[in-house]
């Protein structure tokens, strides 16, 4: 094994630490010690994440520390932690950790940009963890692990054992906690391995903007001629589908920051979503199944270990980590230019979002800390409805400072690059759910192709009242009718002012609790009743 050249305070190095293994090492360690392990039919390693099968947005906690305690956004995603209690759970972990017969640790970097990656180190009970992080943090050569040194941020993982739920400020016997100022994050309680990703995105989602740089929740993709594009969106919007285009290369799927030079991917790899996958619909995330990825919680054939990717019984949100590299057109290094595009995607089930609309700088901001999309709910009786969700940035559990400050930087970088957004809505269309059509995904991926192509930067526009959105008279390869939701809507007119009167006034309500922070012209950005 390689030396570790720093102590973490705390962990025994006097047993055998098992640092930076090999896939291989890591399958034979994980299908030895570890209960419910196995290897897919594609060479996948299958893992289960014990009881939680999700991240914990109730049990993250964030140290209030002298030195950090001005800049969090305070609230219901940061919620308040002392330095005791993190102590506590700190020593907690470490204790438990040093029982265990195995420790593993993976030192990586989050960023591929070298001048602002920092170096993670994860200290873990599990071959499992320790490959989901193989896969996701950027993996060091042979020379950069032996000159790796003290890390920039610690992950200590014992998620295999609870915490104490009479420390103050625990509620449950999960704690995911993070201080800024120690540099560490500590899991107790959950063995669901998307929370070190997260919680490193978390640590960037602070550091970069500290640092002038611009962390986003985005996928990232690059033209043939380098235009690089940014698409927002919360699950369901399209945001992965749509961004892995044969034509583009791939940035990345899930994490970016902007800096003074262009973008560059937070990550490794990527963690996709495996419900209903085939090889039909996502061609390169089912090829990226192989030898080195990670399943989760997965339901298999005992014979012959063929995943069946529709079997819902342990989770919906069965997912499959994998190095970036295992996507074809993957760019790696991956770094690319400025953006020449943003889109921010919607899915909207009330069905009077237009397919696509150009957004002033103010419109964009407003959209971006909306964060609007729609999910369906079944009701009692049956009846389906759409419910608002609304996700400051596109992705509120990960913010650290003001949305408002996420926003602002945004603005900055968009007029300083003179960049263009766009708003798409790959919802419904001719009426609310149930009553209009899903917009068809050909007609998405025909508004990306003249978002890329330049078309829409030329064509006319017609003003769309109440949201007061500025859309595309026509659109090459999109029926006309559909780019006008009140055209398209084959309801009556009273129920079309109806609905979108509805939703404006959701928007309205959700945008109050931004206002303080908000300048009145990002405020009357927004839908006017």
């Amino acid at each position: 094994m390689s030396p570790i050249s720093s102590v973490t305070e705390g962990i025994d190095y006097s047993t055998k630490i098992r640092r930076n293994l090999s896939p291989s090492q890591l399958y034979e360690d994980a299908l030895r010690f570890e209960e419910g392990t196995s290897i897919s039919s594609a060479g996948a390693l299958i893992a289960r994440s014990g009881k939680k099968t999700g991240r914990s947005p109730r049990d993250k906690r964030v140290v209030e520390e002298t030195s950090t305690v001005d800049d969090v956004w305070w609230g219901p995603v940061n919620k308040k932690l002392s330095e005791e209690s993190f102590a506590i759970n700190y020593e907690r972990a470490t204790n438990y950790l040093n029982t265990r017969e195995r420790l593993y640790v993976f030192d990586g970097y989050a960023g591929w940009d070298p001048k602002y990656r920092i170096k993670v180190r994860v200290v873990c009970a599990r071959a499992y963890h320790a490959l989901f992080m193989n896969n996701m943090l950027i993996r060091p050569t042979q020379e950069e692990l032996e000159n790796f040194g003290q890390p920039d941020f610690t992950i200590i993982n014992a998620g295999q054992f609870p915490a104490n739920r009479f420390t103050k400020g625990m509620t449950s016997p999960t704690s995911v906690a993070i201080s800024f100022e120690r540099k560490q994050m500590v899991i107790l309680g959950t063995e669901y391995a998307g929370e070190m990703k997260k919680g490193v995105f978390t640590v960037m989602h602070y550091l970069m903007p500290k640092a002038g740089a611009l962390s986003l929740h985005s996928s990232c993709n690059e033209g043939p001629t380098g235009d690089v594009s940014l698409f927002f969106g919360l699950s369901g919007t399209g945001k992965t589908t749509l961004s892995a285009d044969p034509q583009r290369l791939l940035i990345g799927d899930d994490e970016h920051v902007w800096t003074e030079s262009g973008v560059f991917n937070i990550e490794g790899g990527c963690y996709a979503k495996t419900i209903d996958l085939s090889a039909e619909k996502e061609p390169e995330i089912f090829n990226a199944i192989r030898f080195g990825s990670v399943l989760e919680n997965v339901i298999y054939d005992d014979a012959t270990r063929v995943v069946d990717y529709t079997d819902k019984s342990i989770t919906e949100n069965t997912r499959c980590a994998y190095p970036i590299e295992y996507i074809p057109n993957a760019k790696v290094p991956c770094i690319g230019g400025k953006p020449q595009n943003i889109v921010l995607l919607t899915c909207d089930a009330f069905g009077v979002l237009p397919p696509v609309a150009k957004l002033t700088p103010a419109q964009a901001m407003y959209h971006f800390i909306s964060g609007y999309t729609a999910k369906i709910a079944g009701t009692e009786e049956g009846v389906t409805e759409p419910v608002a969700t609304f996700s400051a940035c596109f992705g509120q559990p990960f913010l650290v400072w003001h949305p408002v400050k996420y926003a602002q930087m945004l603005a900055q970088k968009m007029q300083e690059n003179n960049v263009n957004v766009w708003l798409v809505n790959t919802g419904w269309n001719g009426g609310a759910y149930g009553i209009g059509k899903r917009i068809s995904l050909k007609y998405s991926r025909a508004i990306i192709d003249a978002i890329h192509s330049g078309e829409l930067e030329k064509a006319e526009y017609t003003n769309y009242g109440v949201f007061n959105l500025q859309i595309p008279t026509k659109v090459s390869n999109v029926p006309e009718k559909v780019l006008d939701p009140s055209q398209a809507w084959e309801g009556t007119s009273e129920e079309f002012t109806q609905t979108i009167s509805k939703l404006a006034g959701l928007f309205q309500a959700n945008f109050k609790e931004y206002a303080d922070q908000a300048t009145p012209e990002i405020i009357s950005a927004g839908p006017q009743l």
